[in-house]
């Protein structure tokens, strides 16, 4: 009765539905561990965003690479801005996803060294290619607070580097290569401002990031899991009809041989 599972069809069915199986089973951890990662991402950014703030010499250093798990840390740092080595970030987006540019500004602490303060977004100016018209820093000794922030880098955010660009445009924030323009030691990472806004609302603040938002991956798990449910249930459905349809043929068939005249 089962010998069509023999058959070339039914094999290859067969072997189709003992390799879904088991991919399916690892697309499902696979979304399983994508949610636990943003759970944890989402625990991280939260805890650092409401720690106090520390010194920003407590937590980097020049050459310093931040650890993930600094990320989002509030930092602060007492200094002045040195807007002659200002430059800005291109290809950069704000809130309503408008493309400019974000300003960094190197900061020189008490003891000489500099910490990069991104002091946030600023619109295009005529074009792509020209420096925009940037609100001045606060003048003097200020205190700072930000986000601590690690370097960038084309393998971490993707961004790739431009040899031909404009003079005091970058495409990445990387405390390394400021340092060699600026001519002074420089930490490691950046310091995302958040304190003191600035007057007139620009540059506009970078929006702190989401620590609420756990996206699909634990009902893209759950759905990969029933689909590997339904499939050894849907193989034996198809074998149950197939046993059917061919018992009911093979009934159908021997009245007709009965009555064939000898």
């Amino acid at each position: 009765m089962y010998r069509f599972l023999l058959s070339r069809q039914w094999v290859i069915l067969t072997l189709l539905a003992l390799v879904l199986i088991p991919v399916m089973i690892e697309l499902g951890f696979w979304q399983l561990h994508r949610h636990q990662h943003r759970v944890a991402q989402n625990t991280l950014i939260a805890n650092n965003l409401k720690a106090k703030p520390v010194p920003v010499t407590e937590l980097t250093s020049p050459g310093h690479t931040v650890p993930r798990a600094d990320y989002w840390r509030q930092v602060e740092a007492t200094g002045r801005y040195d807007t002659e080595h200002e430059v800005v970030v291109r290809r950069r987006t704000n809130t309503d996803e408008t493309v400019g540019f974000h300003v960094l500004t190197p900061f020189v602490l008490a003891d000489g060294r500099a910490v990069l303060v991104n002091r946030g977004w600023v619109p295009f100016g005529a074009d792509q290619r020209t420096f925009p018209d940037i609100p001045a820093a606060p003048k003097g000794e200020v205190t700072v607070t930000g986000r601590l922030k690690a370097d960038e880098t084309t393998g971490t955010s993707g961004i790739k580097e431009l040899s031909d660009l404009p003079d005091r445009q970058v495409m990445l924030i990387n405390s390394e290569q400021q340092a060699t323009s600026l001519g002074r030691t420089v930490l490691g990472g950046y310091i995302e401002q958040t304190a003191p806004a600035a007057p007139g609302g620009s540059p506009q603040q970078i929006p702190k990031p989401d620590s609420s938002s756990i996206g699909a991956h634990m009902a893209y798990a759950v759905q990969w899991w029933l689909f590997t449910a339904a499939v050894p249930v849907g193989w034996v459905i198809l074998v149950r009809r197939e046993v059917r349809d061919r018992a009911s043929a093979a009934t159908r068939s021997t009245p007709e041989r009965e009555t064939a005249p000898a």
